[in-house]
């Protein structure tokens, strides 16, 4: 009778086990956010992602350099921090004192890599591919810089890999990426509707630029989408309502040729923009919106949502990221020092938690 009770109870005890497991799977912990505060000690914030989308705060980790400290979009660029595709390294912008810093990923968190001058004047953008790193440097004479990195997040810059970006003092980069496939890299200039080509060497270091016109008046954020698209958002100088987003392919050629001229979405200020299987998510800072648009086979952009969600009068929304398996968006609040997330269903947004009592001069934010 006792043998029989103990079997029953091991089993209701293995059931509860199983329930409770199960129950409990959304809260786990399946990710990381990482967003940048750019206070003039900066700081990476670090935050354990659940199964559900929300966030935990796990660690604040400096990283040794100076942000600027200044609020509401303070470096106005997409892409401060990147983290490598393999999930090992974090590396982060710091404009005050023109440095960057490698972080080291590990289970439970962030662990200071190294940290090297950027090889120029405010650097507000950095990409990373496999070994390779480069950053761009808005202030002085704007230029991308080269660097290696390793493992253990050990930067050292690549000679003569500094190039000047063709718009010269006038350019006000706001982004700077490799393509997919690691061969070139794209730069965005707000301030000469330029977007700037460059190709990679076997040895890492960039030859060009080769310019080229953007469709829209001031490019800035992209990301790259199905059948080799880029799509660029374009603020169009701010004016009221005529926010617009453009698409590219990438050929063998070095050019972007053009696919769709510029798509508005009678929104504001169109900055931000990160793509979600064939949908891109462009956030639109002036009227406090983020509009979808479809990604068809060709490459070519048309507007489904021009306010799929909204984060609040006066809240000023910048930079955004998905995570890694394209389910949860999280958006830079500027104006009130807070991350929204939302729950990406179709091209429709969910808004979930919000996470507040960030600093106001946050900047770049990046997740998996």
């Amino acid at each position: 009778m006792k043998t029989k009770l103990a079997v029953i109870l091991i089993g209701a005890a293995s059931f509860l086990a199983a329930f409770t497991t199960q129950a409990f799977a959304g809260a786990q912990q399946t990710g990381r956010v990482y967003v940048m505060t750019n206070k003039p000690c900066n700081t990476v914030l670090v935050y354990d992602r659940a199964g559900n989308g929300n966030l935990t705060f796990l660690q604040e980790v400096k990283t040794k350099g100076s942000g600027t400290g200044v609020t509401l979009d303070p470096l106005q660029s997409q892409g401060s921090v990147a983290l490598r595709d393999d999930g090992k390294v974090l590396l982060v912008v710091n404009a005050g004192s023109g440095e960057l810093t490698g972080f080291r990923v590990t289970e439970t968190g962030l662990e200071f890599g190294s940290k090297i001058l950027s090889g120029g004047d405010f650097p507000v953008s950095v990409t990373v591919n496999a070994g390779l790193v480069y950053v761009v440097n808005q202030l002085g004479i704007p230029n991308i810089t080269g660097f290696t990195v390793n493992d253990n997040a050990e930067l050292a810059q690549i000679g003569s890999s500094t190039r000047e970006l063709a718009g010269g003092a006038l350019a006000q980069p706001a982004q700077i990426s490799f393509t997919p496939d690691g061969k070139r890299l794209i730069v965005s200039e707000k301030g000469t509707r330029l977007l700037d080509l460059f190709d990679i060497s076997s040895a890492g270091v960039a030859d060009g630029p080769l310019p080229q016109v953007s469709r829209g008046f001031t490019p800035f954020g992209f990301a790259f989408g199905p059948s080799d698209s880029v799509v660029i958002s374009e603020a169009q100088n701010r004016l009221p309502m005529a926010a617009s987003a453009s698409s590219y392919g990438l050929s063998a050629s070095g050019k972007l040729p053009p696919v769709s001229r510029a798509v508005h979405n009678e929104q504001t200020a169109a900055c931000w923009v990160t793509v979600t299987g064939n949908i891109a998510w462009v956030v639109n800072t002036g009227t406090a919106t983020i509009s979808s648009f479809q990604i068809a086979n060709d490459g070519s952009l048309s507007l489904i949502n021009a306010a799929a969600a909204f984060t609040g009068d006066g809240s000023t929304p910048i930079d955004l990221a998905a995570s890694s398996d394209g389910a949860y968006l999280y958006v830079l609040l500027s104006a009130t020092g807070q991350i929204a997330s939302f729950e990406i269903d179709g091209s429709s947004l969910k808004p979930l938690s919000v996470v507040s009592g960030l600093p106001l001069s946050l900047q770049g934010i990046v997740a998996r």
